[in-house]
Parts: structure tokens; sequence; C-alpha cells
């Protein structure tokens, strides 16, 4: 499956004195990010959460490599890094649009969660169509990193 970056443009209030991005601002657009590519990948966000499930974050983690700047476009690149029937690790690279200079390299952990039972559970029985087409973005991931 062809996944295509999501495009976020800085805006003016993202930016501090120096019209920098604030860090804070890269957690927000990876969190952008996954919400176009449950878009992309046809299970929105709340396909998931009508069917009763949540991706409950366990932790995020980001590496700010250069600056952005107010006006620029950063393309964000995702990949599926790790999945269990439990769990999975989304990887984002960030990169200017126009240069691909990289700006910031990030992840973020979930955790598969039943709303109405209130506690974990393994998206392989809950929903077996998105658990097969988050397996085969993992496995293409693996594949093409050979």
């Amino acid at each position: 499956m062809e996944l295509h970056p999501y495009l976020h443009k800085v805006q003016f209030y993202e930016t501090d004195g120096m019209s920098i991005v604030h860090h804070e601002n890269y957690i927000l657009w990876m969190e952008e990010a996954r919400t176009d590519f449950m878009d992309q990948i046809g299970w929105s966000y709340h396909m998931a959460v009508d069917a009763g499930i949540d991706f409950a974050v366990t932790d995020v983690s980001c590496k700010y490599r250069s600056m952005t700047r107010f006006g620029e476009t950063v393309a964000i690149h995702m990949a599926v890094e790790s999945l269990s029937p439990a769990k999975m690790q989304l990887s984002y690279k960030m990169v200017n649009a126009d240069t691909g200079e990289l700006r910031a390299e990030g992840t973020s952990g979930h955790f598969f969660y039943d709303r109405a039972k209130a506690r974990p559970v393994a998206l392989k029985r809950a929903l077996p169509d998105l658990w097969e087409l988050l397996q085969s973005l993992h496995e293409e991931g693996r594949n093409s990193e050979v």
C-alpha cells in the first residue's frame, strides 16, 4: 500500500519570537500524522472508536535535528515499527517538504484498549481486518529496509 506523507504548513502561532517552531508542536504534528495515516489506510480513528477500540498512548519521543521555521511545509513520513496483538510502535520522520532536510524524528507507543470493558484488548481478535492491515504495513516496512 502506498502511503503519502502528511503535510503540515507551519503557522505563526507555532513559533517562538525568532519564528522557530516551539518543540511541543512536533508531538502535536505526530498526532495529526497518525490521524491522517489511519484515514489513508481506510480505518479512521472514528471507525475504531465506533467499534469500541482506542489506541492509548504509552510513550512519545522526539529528537530534534534542525530548526523548522514559520511558513515552511513539513512532510511527515510514518511507519509501523513494531506490532503485537496488544500494542504497536509507530515512527515518524519529519522533513522540509521542499528540500528534504531532516527536521525531527520521533516514535509513539500505543496499546489497544477496549472502551466498554475498560481494559487492554488483542487487536487481532477485536478488529481482525485492521490487525491484518497494520501487520501487512509492518511487513512492507521491514521488507523495504532490507
